[in-house]
């Protein structure tokens, strides 16, 4: 069982152990963090994310109250209904054991009961199946593909626009 809260920056810690390599972390970052991450980039994260009255920053605890997975929540548009998540990862030791889908339905659930909204999106590289299912899975669906939208090295990364909506 998956809590939320607030990510506070004693988080940070956690978060820095869970990239391994330069590739994951680029799908998680999208060129927004420079390789490897650092608690000064955290730092400086968290505060841009404080002064953003439409966005959030969430750690999810596990049944001990230890961070396993993180996400940010931004671009709150309360007219629109919308809100968009992001940097979602999940420590390397907890994947595969379905906290990912835990968390991002707790995120859903979140944005839809909490903040009222309608409509929840998200954007996932074509090369990161576990990601893309796992959201199809919760009940996201495609609604855009991006093909080489995305440059890392020599390759070129598709990308998906999914989006969860609450009828």
């Amino acid at each position: 069982m998956l809590r939320l809260r607030p990510f506070k920056l004693c988080d940070a810690p956690y978060l820095l152990q869970w990239f391994q390599d330069e590739k994951s972390f680029t799908m998680w970052s999208a060129n927004k963090f420079t390789y490897p991450l650092t608690m000064e980039q955290l730092i400086e994260y968290k505060n841009r994310f404080d002064e953003d009255p439409n966005a959030w920053i969430f750690v999810a605890l596990d049944e001990d109250g230890t961070p396993v997975g993180h996400f940010s929540m931004r671009n709150a548009d309360y007219e629109k209904r919308s809100i968009h998540l992001g940097f979602i990862v999940v420590d390397t030791t907890y994947r595969g054991k379905g906290y990912g889908k835990e968390m991002v339905s707790l995120a859903i659930q979140y944005a839809t009961e909490i903040l009222k909204m309608t409509r929840v999106t998200l954007g996932v590289f074509a090369n990161n199946e576990a990601a893309h299912n796992c959201y199809k899975s919760i009940g996201m669906i495609d609604e855009e593909f991006h093909p080489a939208f995305f440059d890392y090295k020599d390759e070129k990364w598709d990308l998906y626009d999914m989006a969860y909506i609450k009828e």
